[in-house]
């Protein structure tokens, strides 16, 4: 519940800071000088990039927590067997040893998207976010029933 409540603030100051950028650029259109027309366009592009960020990850993020649940439901989502620190920390061996099981269940079951979100969350125990987010889009495009390169 508390990712959730800090997603939603951080995309809340986003749109925020979305809308502040965006309203400079609009008066800088107005301005019409060909130098601050030119900079109100460049600068009303920013908002745009980061509104379709932004999107893209909520709909990822709402496309991963409905696979979470469905695991969920089946009794199927992955237990946190890791060993930590005393910090609290996980133990890089533990990931280690429990990121190679979830490898080798991925390879024996290369098109089971459940294989594919429990590598992801392999993956993230492991620091290795862009590997963790990889395997969480394919995990996706499998249950969506959509191929994806590898």
């Amino acid at each position: 519940m508390r990712a959730k409540i800090t997603y939603a603030v951080t995309a809340a100051v986003l749109v925020f800071y979305f809308v502040l950028v965006g309203s400079r650029g609009v008066l800088l259109i107005q301005n019409g000088t060909p130098v601050t027309v030119t900079f109100g366009v460049a600068v009303l592009i920013l908002p745009v990039i980061g509104v379709w960020f932004l999107w893209k990850n909520t709909q990822f993020v709402r496309k991963a927590n409905r696979l979470a649940a469905q695991l969920d439901a089946e009794g199927a989502l992955p237990v946190d067997e890791l060993k930590r620190t005393p910090g609290g920390r996980i133990d890089r061996d533990s990931a280690d040893e429990v990121f190679a099981r979830r490898k080798a269940e991925t390879e024996a079951a290369p098109d089971d998207w459940r294989s594919w979100f429990r590598l992801a969350v392999a993956y993230h125990d492991a620091r290795d976010t862009p590997r963790a987010r990889k395997a969480m889009q394919r995990a996706i495009a499998l249950h969506d029933g959509r191929t994806i390169e590898a």
